[in-house]
């Protein structure tokens, strides 16, 4: 399996956060963007990328595991649940989805908009080994990726339940900040927490 490589932009690439050419447009552009092999924006479609490359690699014979990041506001995405559905049917147990459950998204508290709760009921419905997690606890995010990779004959999600903007007074809990660019103040700030 080859090395996970981490791309960290430089300062002056966080500049140009949120504009129009640059590598951090807000969705990422496979063709600007290092590591990125799929912009999912509109959102919902990770998903259904991430089942497609895990059929591909059993057909393979390649043992390597899938993993797909979603927020729980991207789950009101119809496809999200035909990717939801097909996956246990499909047995695609090299698939692992985390869902980070915030209850914000783009436009607002989830509970305003498209809440799809109770997660770990209809996942658990449709076929997936549900594992709960709290999102900032290092231990049980390591202990829950283990354990996912040990499930066999069907996927597994880890429910992530966490705070938007953890730890940073200016944005925790604020859904101002989901896609908000800090200024100048706050990046220093945040750099220094």
């Amino acid at each position: 399996m080859p090395p996970c490589l981490i791309w960290v932009p430089m300062p002056e690439e966080r500049t140009h956060f949120k504009q129009l050419g640059g590598k951090l447009q807000g969705h990422p552009d496979r063709l600007k963007t290092p590591g990125i092999e799929a912009g999912t924006g509109s959102l919902g479609q990770g998903l259904s990328i991430a089942c497609g490359i895990a059929a591909a690699l059993r057909l393979d014979n390649n043992d390597a595991h899938v993993y797909c990041m979603l927020g729980d506001g991207e789950i009101g995405e119809g496809s999200v649940w035909e990717a939801i559905m097909s996956a246990p049917v499909m047995r695609l147990d090299n698939l692992t989805a985390i869902v980070d459950l915030n209850g914000i998204q783009a436009n607002g508290r989830l509970c305003n908009m498209v809440d799809s709760s109770p997660y770990r009921e209809k996942f658990e419905a449709f076929g997936w080994y549900t594992i709960e997690i709290d999102g900032h606890d290092m231990q049980q995010i390591v202990a829950a990726f283990r354990l996912a990779n040990t499930i066999k004959g069907k996927p597994a999600v880890i429910l992530a339940k966490t705070i938007k903007g953890k730890g940073f007074a200016f944005a925790e809990d604020n859904p101002a900040y989901h896609h908000a660019a800090l200024t100048p103040e706050e990046f220093e700030e945040a750099m220094r927490i």
